[in-house]
């Protein structure tokens, strides 16, 4: 008997609603593929989720419609959390549709992106969970759907989705939340500058797993990979790149100092 599919197994993570369904899945999913209870038997056809599993809230608007709320207040205080863990659960379906979708990676590339949906599940949960102690839940405040409309422009081509999604959008996380950690020591939620090391450490560790996929496509194809990411950042993310950008972070993440000098000239 054949054992279960990982790609219909991925497709059911992306598909589950509730993120308790999401996040139980996803773990017993991995946990599956870690002791090889699955099989690689691909799955036709593959779907297009325009729409992913995701609870009815939170409701999806336009970034320009979020409110911006003083970090002092609490509501600012919640909405910041709240705005970290809906990036988290988007994470958790990115990671999945990487598995799913592009069926003719080698074995590895499975491991790997199994590991990160497990890991932004784990993300996820510690932060609904310091959220709860804030008076607030998952889905009190308005998100946006960034994050997962970039998977459907690069849905066609691992490569692109390998340059985009984990080395520019993931990335801008690594800039950022160094920023974000001083604000919270500032109000003292030491439980979240707790949570966000984590997230932080494990992150430099997600974009470093889509840096080395993105030059083993580019190795395969005979792709010089400097040159690409840039004509890709061109095609697809000029005018919308946001600095100052980590270098030494980014480093540890797999980016060059050409690409880094790139990303600065094209901000």
């Amino acid at each position: 008997m054949t054992n279960p599919s990982l790609f219909k197994q991925a497709e059911q993570c992306i598909q589950a609603c509730l993120p308790a369904e999401k996040i139980s899945l996803s773990y017993q999913t991995a946990e599956a593929w870690q002791h090889q209870q699955l099989s690689l038997e691909k799955v036709s056809p593959i779907l297009t989720f325009e729409d992913p599993g995701r609870p009815e809230k939170p409701e999806l608007v336009p970034p320009r419609e979020l409110n911006r709320r003083k970090i002092t207040s609490k509501e600012g205080h919640a909405a910041l959390i709240h705005s970290i863990c809906h990036i988290e659960f988007n994470a958790i379906n990115l990671a999945w549709d990487a598995v799913y979708r592009f069926q003719d990676m080698p074995e590895a590339f499975y491991s790997d992106w199994v590991r990160v949906a497990k890991e932004e599940a784990y993300h996820y949960e510690l932060l609904s969970q310091h959220l709860a102690t804030l008076g607030y839940h998952y889905g009190d405040f308005y998100a946006h759907n960034g994050l997962w409309e970039s998977a459907l422009v690069t849905a066609f081509d691992p490569m692109v989705r390998m340059a985009l999604v984990p080395r520019v959008l993931e990335a801008r996380g690594l800039d950022v939340t160094p920023g974000i950690v001083k604000k919270l020591k500032h109000i003292g939620d030491d439980s979240a500058v707790e949570i966000l090391a984590i997230v932080h450490h494990d992150e430099i560790g997600h974009v470093e797993i889509g840096t080395r996929w993105f030059r083993y496509l580019c190795e395969q194809r005979e792709i010089d990979s400097e040159k690409i990411f840039k004509e890709l950042i061109d095609k697809y993310m000029k005018g919308s790149l946001r600095g100052p950008f980590d270098h030494d972070v980014r480093k540890q993440a797999g980016f060059t100092e050409e690409e880094l000098l790139y990303l600065e000239s094209a901000n």
